[in-house]
């Protein structure tokens, strides 16, 4: 680093010109990176829907669709305006009532379930498809291109409007963002450092590695609107200490020695600084991107990168600009305006152990607290109720019952008695309000001549389309339970049938954001662990200053619930990691300077020494993030950015006081264990062992996480039809459970029973606890998921393929192949490159043939 820093210092100005040209590229990139507007698309594609969404593009072209509605314009008008909008570049299909009726007939003889769908006493509705996906830019043109066609009694709901509606209002916000950001860190700078230039130059540095990071997003191809309205503003919250920590070493060298000699100090002694935090903080981010929606992994990636970008403009350009404008900040030096804490230091010193006590007792309703946080998933709530889209879908709702419509892709070979029977059986469910077929119109007196090329609509070569209307709202448990009725009904005529459509996509992603929820959570903790345990070289630390943080984000969290604050779903996947890895830098330096002050000080004098030099940095550190998050979380119109700014601005906060109030007191109560626990100790591990098993059991017990088996072995049992499918599918499950309490896992199996013993169990939902009292549980239930294996069984006679029907009365040499196809497979990042990788699985079949069955021959397996 000495070589480093010494090239720094002499090239000071070199490195600002290159800057300069990098930053002139960065803008460029930013251009050229595309930026997505829907959430939906970061679900993983081998989800059935994706397949869906994808079918509709590919056979139907329908990639989306818009409903409009439309006020005060007769059949003439707006046959008129249908032509205009079938002439927009990406529109597919545009279809009213009058397309099929025509101008001619009145629209009172009609059918009133038909009418009432499509027509009120001075609305109408229009339906537009388009060529290309939701959020593809040639859709979200063609809607541009649409409203500039139309009037302004015509709106546009549905998802791809829904889009461009915040796409717009994104784009308008985002400077705002950085305005209000720049403008509240600068004020809490400019009280807290001793020049008026040095907080421009520092935040000036931390804009140009912002503006690195939005640039070179364009290797990344696209990222998700939330990345790009919180990239700046967390960016600039997490790195402006590390700017803070440069200037400090460099001021309190610069009057000992020539300035370029103070400032190559002071690179060393910061880089030596930072490293630690910056991984953690880095850590905390990339753990995102384990999450299954990949919306995480965009936002992880990103803000690593920005991080990591932030530490190095803080070593290079920050330290150029301090050289070229030294004799400037000299010039506008004055007092620092900040607060003494020395009193509050010393109270806390001496009530270390009411507040530790206070501590542990706010731990466990600050937990259930946590845990009864409400989210929402529905997309539009996140918008502002005066947009078009917005405005459409709610006019759809109150006028029309158009709530939330399904498409149901079936084979189109299926027969339309089948599907009539199919569709009755739809009808029943409570909530669906209308079903469409083909067959269904021409009940109504719709023929297919009627309807013309857009017949075209209903079927492809492959496939035919039903369209379901649920009154029930997108996201509801209602709809929830809905689609999976849906989906038993439609299965059981087609196994290979898709229920599609926005409702089944949200479905999909309340599933996936549960389990990555837990999932991030638990990598996290994990993953800081580890580096914490590296950079502290202390068993125990690790664990203590976790319980700290994770105590300051449940109180976060906990914050929401009393406050009756219903969230978006996103918001604790991603508060817990981000408060997590920017925030555990506070305890670091806290704990750092205290096992310093310890080796010459008693354990009071070293933790208020410790208080008193670190007291404060901590406190501009928060106050700083507070600043970057807080105006944007008032600000936003965006609910899903405005909640997580809020988060985060009151999670620093709260960080920031758990480690000047909480931390001393853990310190100090935990003294004897951490000096006990620290590596490089003398006989270390064989006098420790009773410490260091005390310390892991209180770090169970005081971590909000939920202890689970430690080994579980699956096996799928499936009872088959003569062709393959499956009949009845049954799971044994063996839980391996060394402690002697309760085992938790995750089930959706059915009719539970234990096989082994005599141990209870509760249910919540998917979740399973058994009372295992030491022993092993193994169990079976039902399931009505798809086997992992799917198994195709073709049969032949004398060498020609026949039906195990036909084969019947019949001798002759008889030939039964089975052909499994392993289902369960994922994406994943190799070198680099995206690989398709199977899941691994023993299968075993069986087969009970008469006694008059001879000349068994069997490949790849045995008779007996």
């Amino acid at each position: 680093m000495n070589k480093c820093s010494d090239f720094i210092t002499k090239h000071s100005k070199n490195i600002l010109i290159v800057s300069l040209v990098l930053l002139v590229l960065s803008f460029v990139g930013m251009k050229l990176t595309k930026i997505n507007y829907d959430i939906l698309v970061y679900l993983p594609d081998d989800y059935e829907t994706i397949k869906g969404q994808n079918i509709l593009t590919d056979e139907f072209k329908m990639g989306s669709y818009s409903i409009a509605v439309v006020e005060n314009a007769n059949a003439k008008e707006l046959l008129a305006v249908e032509d205009k909008i079938r002439s927009v570049d990406g529109v597919g299909e545009v279809v009213s009532i009058y397309d099929v009726f025509g101008t001619n007939i009145p629209l009172d003889v009609l059918p009133s379930e038909v009418r009432d769908k499509v027509h009120k006493e001075n609305t109408d509705v229009l339906f537009v498809t388009f060529l290309e996906s939701t959020s593809n830019e040639k859709t979200i043109d063609a809607v541009r291109e649409i409203r500039e066609l139309t009037s302004d009694n015509y709106m546009f709901g549905g998802m791809s409007s829904m889009v461009l509606d915040t796409m717009e209002l994104s784009e308008k916000e985002i400077t705002i963002y950085v305005a209000i950001a720049v403008v509240l860190c600068l004020l809490v700078l400019e009280l807290s450092l001793d020049s008026y230039l040095v907080p421009v130059l520092l935040l000036l540095n931390i804009g140009m590695s912002i503006v690195f990071n939005l640039g070179t997003n364009v290797f990344l191809g696209e990222i998700s609107y939330i990345t790009k309205a919180l990239v700046a503003v967390l960016q600039l919250g997490v790195t402006t200490d590390f700017s803070i920590f440069l200037y400090h070493a460099y001021e309190s060298k610069k009057g000992k020695m020539k300035k370029e000699e103070a400032m190559k100090l002071a690179i060393n002694e910061t880089f030596t600084s930072v490293i630690g935090s910056s991984t953690t903080t880095i850590a905390g981010f990339l753990v995102l991107c384990t999450m299954s929606l990949t919306l995480g992994k965009d936002l992880g990636i990103v803000m690593a990168k920005g991080v990591l970008l932030g530490v190095i403009t803080v070593l290079t350009v920050f330290p150029a600009l301090l050289l070229v404008f030294d004799k400037w900040c000299e010039k506008t030096s004055h007092k620092v305006i900040t607060p003494k804490f020395d009193k509050l230091n010393n109270w806390i010193v001496k009530r270390h152990k009411v507040i530790f006590i206070i501590f542990v007792l706010l731990l466990v309703p600050i937990y259930l607290a946590n845990k009864k946080v409400d989210v929402y998933y529905k997309i539009d709530k996140t918008l502002p109720d005066t947009l078009e889209s917005i405005k459409a879908n709610q006019i759809l709702k109150d006028d029309y019952n158009i709530v939330s419509p399904e498409i149901i892709l079936v084979d189109s070979n299926m027969k339309t008695g089948t599907i009539n029977e199919m569709v009755s059986e739809i009808k029943k469910l409570s909530g669906v309000d209308l079903v469409l077929s083909a067959s269904e119109l021409n009940d109504y007196g719709i023929t297919t001549n009627m309807l013309g090329d857009k017949s075209s609509m209903f079927e492809s070569d492959k496939y035919q389309m039903i369209l379901v209307n649920s009154l029930y709202e997108v996201a509801s448990d209602e709809l929830n339970d809905e689609i999976d009725d849906l989906n038993k009904i439609v299965k059981s005529y087609d196994e290979n049938a898709i229920v599609a459509g926005e409702g089944p996509l949200m479905k999909d992603l309340i599933t996936t954001s549960d389990t990555d929820f837990n999932n991030v959570n638990g990598s996290s903790i994990v993953c800081i662990f580890i580096i914490l345990f590296i950079v502290l070289k202390s068993f125990s630390l690790p664990f203590l200053l976790i319980i700290a943080i994770e105590a300051a984000i449940c109180m976060n969290m906990s914050i929401s619930y009393l406050g009756g604050v219903t969230l978006p779903f996103v918001a604790p996947i991603v508060l817990g990691t981000i408060q997590l890895g920017a925030t555990i830098d506070y305890a670091i330096l806290m704990t750092t300077t205290y096992l310093n002050n310890r080796k010459t000080m008693d354990k009071k004098e070293a933790i208020l020494s410790t208080l008193n030099s670190c007291g404060n940095s901590v406190f501009v550190s928060g106050l700083c993030f507070f600043a970057a998050t807080f105006g944007v979380g008032a600000y936003s119109k965006l609910e899903m950015v405005g909640s997580l700014c809020t988060l985060i601005s009151r999670g620093a906060i709260l960080s920031m006081i758990i480690v000047i109030t909480v931390l001393p007191s853990i310190l100090l109560i935990f003294d004897k264990l951490i000096g006990k626990t620290m590596l490089g100790k003398d006989n270390f591990m064989k006098n420790n062992k009773k410490v260091i098993a005390s310390m892991f059991l209180a770090g169970a017990l005081m971590m909000p996480l939920s202890a689970s088996a430690l080994t579980k072995n699956e096996t799928v049992y499936g009872k088959l039809n003569p062709d393959g499918s499956v009949k009845s599918s049954f799971v044994n499950e063996e839980l391996l459970n060394t402690g002697n309490g309760t085992i938790n896992d995750i089930t959706n199996l059915e009719d539970i029973i234990n096989l082994s013993g005599n141990e209870s169990f509760n249910q919540n939902g998917d979740k399973i606890t058994w009372n295992g009292i030491g022993n092993n549980i193994f169990y079976q239930g039902k399931t009505s998921k798809e086997l992992p294996v799917g198994v195709k069984i073709t049969y032949k006679l004398d060498g020609k393929e026949t039906e195990l029907k036909d084969l019947a009365g019949k001798s002759g040499k008889v030939t039964i192949e089975v052909k499994f196809t392993n289902s369960s497979k994922r994406s994943v990042n190799v070198n680099g490159s995206r690989e398709t990788m199977y899941t691994p699985f023993v299968v075993m079949s069986t087969f009970t043939l008469d006694e008059s069955a001879k000349n068994i021959d069997v490949n790849n397996g045995s008779s007996t």
